[in-house]
C-alpha cells in the first residue's frame, strides 16, 4: 500500500492513519470541489473500511439469522445492504454485503469491523460451518460517485449496467489487474464500489484518478451528513433502531428469525417508533450532542455536523410526535440551556426511508 500512497501523495492527498490504514483525508481543494460536487465523478478511498470474508458452506443462512436483510435469497453476483443489531434491536452496523461463488464479502464502517467479527465469533457454534476472515489489509476499496460514473467505467473498457438492482457486482479486468465492481457508490448518488487485492490498488488508483476527481475522508464526511446517510458513533450506536436511524430499506420485514427481529416486528406492528433521524438547516455552527427544542421543550439531538459553502448543515433525531421537515427548533448545549440565538429548520435527506412503502 506504500505504493499507492505515493501516488496520492504526489496528487496532492494530505494522508491521515484510520483504523492501521493510510487514506487521503484531503487533496487540499474541499471548498472548491463542494461548490459543483453534482456535476462531477468523485474518486474515494474507502480502504480503511472494515472488510471480513464470511466462508464455508453455512455462510448464507447464518448471516441471513444474523441481520436484517434476506440474505437467503442472494446468489453470487448480488448483494444488498443490511444492519447487524443487538438482542434489542440496538443498531451495530450498516454493513454492504455482497455475495461471492464461495464466500460473502462484507464491507463494514471504518470503526466497525472488528467489533462485528468478534459478535459473529460468538453466534458460531460447534456443528456451523462457518469461517470468518479479517480481509481489512488484503483489499482496498474505491468508490465512484456521480451521474457520469458508468462512463469513466466504460473509458477503462468496462460496461457495466448502472440499472441493476443495487449491490449486484463481478469481476472485471483491466490489463492484468482483476477487481470487482459492485452497483452503488455508498451514497444516495448513483456510483460503484470497487473491490481490488491490496497489491494491485496502485494501478488502478493511477488510471481512475487521471478520469475523475479523486477526494479525501473530510469530503466524505459533509457528503455523507448532507446525503443523510447514516454513521457509527454517530447515528448508528446502542442508543437507537434501524427505524429510528432511517434504514428501513434494510430491512426485509417478511423473513424469519434474526437477532433483534422481534423488537423490530413490535416496533412496526404498533407504530412504535418514538423518534427519527432527520436532515437539519441551521443559521450557525452547532456541535453535535447539541440538543434541540419547540418552544422550550426537548424534542431531540443532533448527532452530526458540517459546514457547508452554504451554510450550516446537520443530522439529528426528532421525536415523531413533534413534527418532521419543515419543524423549526432551537439549538441548546448538551446540558438543555438554549444559550445561542441558533435555530435550525428540519429536512429530508436522500439516504433516508422512513416507512415501508419509500424506496
Amino acid at each position: 500500500m506504500q505504493t499507492l500512497q505515493d501516488i496520492q501523495t504526489a496528487k496532492g492527498a494530505e494522508l491521515v492513519e484510520i483504523n492501521g490504514v493510510f487514506v487521503p483525508a484531503s487533496f487540499g481543494n474541499d471548498g472548491e470541489i463542494l461548490n459543483n460536487w453534482q456535476t462531477q465523478t468523485l474518486l474515494v478511498d474507502r480502504s480503511h473500511w472494515g472488510k471480513i470474508l464470511v466462508k464455508d458452506s453455512d455462510r448464507l443462512p447464518f448471516l441471513h439469522n444474523q441481520s436484517s436483510n434476506n440474505l437467503q435469497i442472494l446468489k453470487p453476483g448480488q448483494g444488498c445492504d443490511t444492519v447487524f443489531l443487538t438482542s434489542t434491536a440496538r443498531t451495530v452496523d450498516l454493513v454492504s454485503a455482497y455475495v461471492l461463488e464461495d464466500a460473502v464479502f462484507l464491507l463494514t464502517s471504518p470503526n466497525r469491523g472488528q467489533q462485528l467479527l468478534t459478535n459473529l465469533d460468538k453466534y458460531i457454534f460447534f456443528a456451523d460451518r462457518v469461517q470468518l476472515v479479517n480481509a481489512t489489509h488484503d483489499y482496498a476499496v474505491f468508490s465512484l460517485v456521480g451521474e457520469q460514473s458508468s462512463q469513466i467505467l466504460q473509458q477503462l473498457g468496462i460496461d457495466f449496467d448502472l440499472l441493476q438492482p443495487q449491490g449486484t457486482h463481478q469481476i472485471f479486468f483491466l490489463g492484468e489487474i482483476s477487481f470487482r465492481v459492485a452497483i452503488g457508490s455508498g451514497l444516495a448518488v448513483p456510483g460503484y464500489t470497487l473491490i481490488i487485492p491490496s497489491a494491485q490498488a496502485p494501478q488502478l488508483w493511477q488510471e481512475l484518478s487521471n478520469l475523475t476527481t479523486p477526494i479525501g475522508t473530510k469530503l466524505w464526511e459533509t457528503l455523507r451528513i448532507l446525503q443523510g446517510r447514516p454513521a457509527a458513533d454517530a447515528e448508528l450506536t446502542e442508543d437507537y433502531n434501524p427505524l429510528e436511524a432511517g434504514l428501513w430499506h434494510t430491512i426485509a420485514f417478511n423473513k424469519g428469525c434474526y437477532i433483534g427481529q422481534e423488537t423490530i416486528a413490535r416496533l412496526d406492528t404498533y407504530k412504535g417508533v418514538k423518534q427519527n433521524l432527520w436532515g437539519i438547516q441551521l443559521t450557525a455552527p452547532a456541535n453535535p450532542g447539541d440538543l434541540l427544542f419547540v418552544a422550550g421543550e426537548k424534542v431531540g439531538k443532533l448527532t452530526s455536523y458540517t459546514q457547508t459553502n452554504t451554510g450550516s448543515f446537520g443530522l439529528a433525531y426528532i421525536r415523531t410526535k413533534a413534527g418532521g421537515a419543515g419543524l423549526q427548533v432551537q439549538v441548546g448545549d448538551p446540558n438543555g440551556e438554549i444559550t445561542r440565538e441558533i435555530t435550525g429548520t428540519i429536512t429530508e435527506v436522500p439516504f433516508l426511508t422512513y416507512d415501508r412503502s419509500s424506496p
